[in-house]
């Protein structure tokens, strides 16, 4: 059974950047990465794409065809994909058998970077979920966010909505990753970071909002609502991320295959072997005990 990542976020968030270095990371660790581009506008790719969406819908010709605003054409693309998801399917297929992964091919799917299509469109659930049922992928939805928006009360709280809009949405087990971290030091939060992973008390953060004048006040009570409701469904929490520390890829990693249950097939599949090779190992030595007990025998009956 394949596994996979599904990486969406806002724009800017590093999805590609993401998949490149995370693709490059799995390679080096001996698994069969296969990297699927499903953003039919993104024509600066800086990995090798094995699955490029653009080879069956392309975005800049859908606006052109279909008449067409970007959005909307991002909206075509998606629908037109989730209409010949077989498409995708056989592309699947194909590149595991070329990659030699077979059941163990390791998909990353790098994503378009317009929110709406993961936070109230059902054409790119709907295709989650035939990858699923029947592509038969193990799927982690990984939500990244730029941890830049920390530094407003007003953008943390507006992704912390868009990481649980988008896990109602996909139903998929789902991790949310601050990315560029190794960038927030330049800056000064107006709390520790442990404040944000965890998503910390809110009232904290609406206080300091209330108090800084850039926040109109006209905004204070549709704010206080907002955060009682993150706080009402107390599911979000975010992971860390420098894609250039080995070590931060390593534990992004280890809660990814947790959550796609990639670890736990490993294990299986690795007690398995062994079971199977200490069944031959064991069959071996009965096989040796026998044709050295006839031996004997026959040297006995000679004597």
């Amino acid at each position: 059974m394949p596994f996979g990542q599904l990486v969406f976020g806002h724009p800017g968030s590093g999805k590609t950047t993401y998949c490149a270095g995370l693709a490059e990371y799995l390679t080096g660790i001996g698994r069969k990465v296969a990297v699927v581009n499903l953003d039919p506008a993104n024509d600066a790719l800086p990995y090798e794409a094995q699955i490029d969406v653009r080879s069956l819908i392309d975005h800049k010709v859908a606006m052109e065809e279909e008449a067409l605003g970007p959005n909307g054409a991002f909206l075509f693309c998606l629908e037109y994909l989730q209409t010949n998801r077989d498409w995708l399917g056989d592309a699947m297929q194909k590149t595991g058998s070329e990659l030699g992964g077979g059941g163990w091919t390791y998909f990353l799917f790098d994503c378009p970077g317009q929110v709406e299509l993961y936070t109230n469109h059902d054409a790119f659930r709907d295709l989650v979920t035939w990858m699923q049922k029947d592509a038969h992928i193990k799927l982690c939805g990984v939500h990244l966010v730029d941890s830049l928006y920390c530094r407003s009360g007003p953008h943390f709280i507006s992704a912390v909505l868009m990481s649980l809009t988008s896990m109602l949405q996909l139903e998929l087990p789902h991790i949310n990753v601050l990315t560029k971290i190794d960038l927030l030091k330049n800056y000064e939060l107006d709390f520790g970071l442990d404040f944000y992973t965890e998503v910390q008390d809110l009232s904290h953060l609406l206080h300091h909002m209330k108090s800084d004048d850039a926040v109109p006040k006209r905004f204070h009570r549709m704010n206080d609502a907002l955060a009682q409701l993150v706080e009402d469904y107390p599911h979000v929490a975010f992971l860390t991320l420098d894609i250039d520390s080995q070590d931060a890829v390593q534990e992004l990693m280890t809660e990814v295959d947790k959550a796609n249950g990639y670890s736990f097939q490993t294990f299986q599949h690795k007690r398995d072997t062994a079971s199977n090779l200490a069944a031959t190992a064991s069959s071996a030595l009965q096989s040796d005990y026998v044709e050295r007990f006839t031996a004997q025998e026959g040297n006995r009956d000679l004597q």
